[in-house]
């Protein structure tokens, strides 16, 4: 009698190994990365914020009252104890220009966000509304024909010298180029087959720029923004030197030099360092402008 021999176990499929899913580098990662790929923002950032932090941080920095006269300590030259020198009154010029950056970033970011905010809304409504492209356009070029150092000028000699309204001059000579540029973004974007579509479903003005034109505004305004900013420190410091921007007792780089400019030739240390600090501030922000501008320009972003 033959046992019969033992069925074999059917093979047991074996289960697939997945290989673990990388994980997505997080915002820190990604941040830095950018970064690397854009060093003028990189650069151009950091200048800034360094910039931001001394003008927060000025009662921290050894600085003494920048409005302090002691007619003893006049004109002295930089030294262990004045490191900046003093100026004619006998003030401590370091304290100064350090407490000067304050005024610089304040106007150039006021003038930046005022201005933009409202030559976006005049140039999403110029563009958009085609019976009111013709009158708006030619009210601004004409407001364009003027330029802005004497407009401001002549806005300040109507007023008194503060830091409102040296923002309020600056912020309206500026307008114009923020609403100009919007309109031919708003211009080009308006003949988008996803715009056209959304007028003939019957989509609402508001809700088309709200929805469709204004997210696609950010990018130019961005850029635009920063050369604002760089703009209103030069000619807030062009105001001040001429004796029509902020009163002369506020510590303003402008305020600086035009108090030594009287003696650049035997004392230059009174301007210089007030010019050089202007000038690592305009020069950050335009390197922040270069940077996002190469960015946000798919063009220019695909050949980097």
């Amino acid at each position: 009698m033959t046992v019969p021999s033992a069925i074999p176990a059917p093979p047991v499929a074996a289960t697939p190994v997945v290989p673990a899913k990388a994980a997505e580098p997080g915002r820190l990662a990604r941040f830095g990365r950018y970064l690397r790929r854009h060093p003028s923002v990189a650069i151009g950032g950091g200048l800034l914020v360094l910039m931001a932090l001394i003008g927060i941080l000025a009662p921290l920095l050894g600085t003494v009252d920048p409005t302090a006269i002691s007619p003893v300590r006049r004109t002295r030259v930089p030294s262990e104890l004045y490191w900046f020198g003093t100026d004619m009154l006998g003030r401590d010029v370091y304290s100064r220009v350090i407490y000067g950056a304050r005024v610089s970033l304040l106007v150039g970011f006021s003038v930046a966000v005022l201005a933009s905010l409202a030559g976006l809304a005049i140039g999403l409504f110029a563009g958009f509304m085609r019976w009111a492209d013709g009158i708006i356009m030619r009210i601004i070029d004409g407001w364009m024909s003027i330029p802005p150092i004497l407009l401001a000028i002549a806005l300040m000699a109507l007023t008194r010298g503060s830091i409102g309204n040296v923002i309020v001059a600056i912020t309206v000579a500026e307008i114009p180029r923020v609403a100009r540029l919007v309109r031919g973004v708003v211009l080009s974007l308006r003949e988008q087959p996803y715009v056209e579509a959304a007028v003939a479903n019957g989509a609402k003005a508001p809700r088309i720029i709200w929805r469709h034109i204004l997210p696609n505004t950010f990018a130019p305004m961005s850029v635009q923004a920063t050369y604002i900013c760089a703009s209103a420190m030069i000619v807030e410091a062009i105001l001040s030197f001429i004796g029509a921007g902020v009163p002369p007792a506020t510590p303003s780089w402008g305020n600086i030099m035009a108090e030594g400019r009287a003696l650049w030739q035997v004392k230059p240390h009174i301007i210089v360092f007030p010019a050089v600090f202007l000038s690592i501030t305009v020069l950050a922000v335009n390197l922040l402008g270069d940077g996002l501008r190469d960015s946000l320009d798919p063009r220019i972003a695909k050949r980097l």
